[in-house]
Parts: C-alpha cells; sequence; structure tokens
C-alpha cells in the first residue's frame, strides 16, 4: 500500500482500516477529517508525518479482509450495511448508555461534576442521531438504491425533491461533523475515558460502553464520509450526464 504524507486520511483508512489504531493513539480524526492530508493532519496534531508515514506502511503490511469486503459493496449493499450493522448498534445502545449515565450521576456526580455534563453530551448526541439516521433511512438511502437501479436499468426518472444528492449529503456530512465534535468533547472531559481512583464497576462499564459508541460512530461516520457518499455522487453525475 503506497502512503504519503500527501495521501488523505479517509483514503488511507478505506484502504486498510487497520489503520485507524494509528490514527487513534494520536488523536487523528479520519472520519471528519477525512479529506485532510496525512501532512495536514499531523501538522494540526504536532505529530511527524513523516513518522506517520513509517507506522502506516507497517500497521498495512497486513491485509484486512474486513476492509476487503466493504469495498466489494456497491452504494445500495454499503447503504443497507450501514443501516443492519451501525444504525442498529446505535438504536440499541443508546438506551442503555443513558441509563447507564443516569444511574452513574445519581451515586458519583457530587463529587465528579463532570458527569452531568457527559450525560447530557451523549443524550443530546442520542437525540440528534436518531433524527439523522430517519432522513437517511427515509430519504437519502432509498435514493441511493434507486441510483444504483437506474444505473443497471439505463433508466431515468424525475429529479428528487432534494433537487441534486449533494445537498442531503451536505447536510449529513455537517451533523457527522458536529456529532464527531460533540465525542471529541466528552473524550476530553473523560481524560479519554480515564477512571478516577474512586471508580466503581459501573464506572467502568460506562466508560466502556462509551468509547466502544465512539469507536462505532466513527466507522460509521467514515464508511459514508468516505466511500458512500463519493460514490453516490460520482451515481448521480453518471446518470445525469
Amino acid at each position: 500500500m503506497n502512503i504519503t504524507i500527501k495521501t488523505p486520511v479517509g483514503d488511507i483508512v478505506r484502504r486498510n482500516f487497520r489503520t485507524t489504531s494509528v490514527f487513534q493513539l494520536h488523536h487523528i480524526d479520519y472520519c471528519c477529517g477525512g479529506n485532510r492530508s496525512l501532512e495536514e493532519a499531523c501538522q494540526a496534531s504536532d505529530i511527524s508525518a513523516d513518522d506517520m508515514v513509517r507506522k502506516l506502511k507497517t500497521v498495512t503490511t497486513q491485509s484486512d479482509p474486513d476492509t476487503a469486503f466493504i469495498n466489494s459493496l456497491n452504494a445500495a449493499e454499503l447503504s443497507d450495511y450501514i443501516v443492519k450493522r451501525h444504525h442498529a448498534y446505535i438504536k440499541y445502545n443508546i438506551p442503555f448508555i443513558s441509563g447507564n449515565l443516569r444511574k452513574l450521576c445519581s451515586v458519583h456526580g457530587d463529587n465528579h461534576p463532570e458527569l452531568i455534563e457527559i450525560k447530557e453530551l451523549f443524550e443530546e448526541s442520542g437525540n440528534q442521531l436518531t433524527m439523522h439516521m430517519q432522513k437517511e433511512e427515509i430519504m437519502l438511502f432509498p435514493y441511493i438504491t434507486r441510483l444504483i437501479k437506474l444505473s443497471e436499468k439505463n433508466a431515468s426518472f424525475p429529479p428528487p425533491a432534494f433537487g441534486t444528492i449533494a445537498n442531503p449529503i451536505r447536510e449529513m456530512i455537517e451533523e457527522h461533523q458536529t456529532e464527531g465534535a460533540r465525542f471529541d468533547n466528552i473524550s476530553k472531559i473523560t481524560g479519554y475515558y480515564t477512571l478516577p481512583v474512586d471508580a466503581c464497576a459501573t464506572y467502568e462499564v460506562v466508560f466502556r460502553q462509551l468509547l466502544d459508541f465512539e469507536n462505532d460512530l466513527h466507522r460509521h461516520i467514515h464508511l459514508e464520509n468516505n466511500i458512500l457518499f463519493p460514490q453516490a455522487l460520482r451515481l448521480e453525475r453518471e446518470w445525469t450526464s
């Protein structure tokens, strides 16, 4: 895998998802910031880009079957995968994490008032992500599936109410940035999920749940921003040309 300091971060991850372990270690955003070059991302984080290239090349000596599977899917299949894998994960986990955060606040909130802020941030994220997924499942993803069918049949149909697919995609990307920033805030408030000395078992469980949720959200956003949306835009251009 050829990696240079000019390679976009999102493209590196698209070609081998194992590279996320390196980016996460250095707190480099590969999902919302996937369009930045490796050099730009390293400059923002005050990290040597040449050192990063060496680390990434070491990681990519191993292939990643999951990456190969994702890259084998067309846009409609990838949309379906995102709904079944990532949307389902969010819908299932929001009530459990919210409930555990409320319990944690009731026990440790006096000594750790930052937990109240974390709870509020997560609940706001849960509400916004729920509406975000509804828009994708009702409007955007069905249109992407329709584009695939049109390309296979060389057919046409009236343009959608939103005009061009670039409009809802732009909105989805903006919402991704908002939620990515919100979880970055949660991560920093928790000291990157570092447990305090008086943490109980529930404290440990909640921090693990939040970390898992954030990691899943990053992959979810990466699949859409760096793979699905570029495919969908390309499909529409080909259909309308």
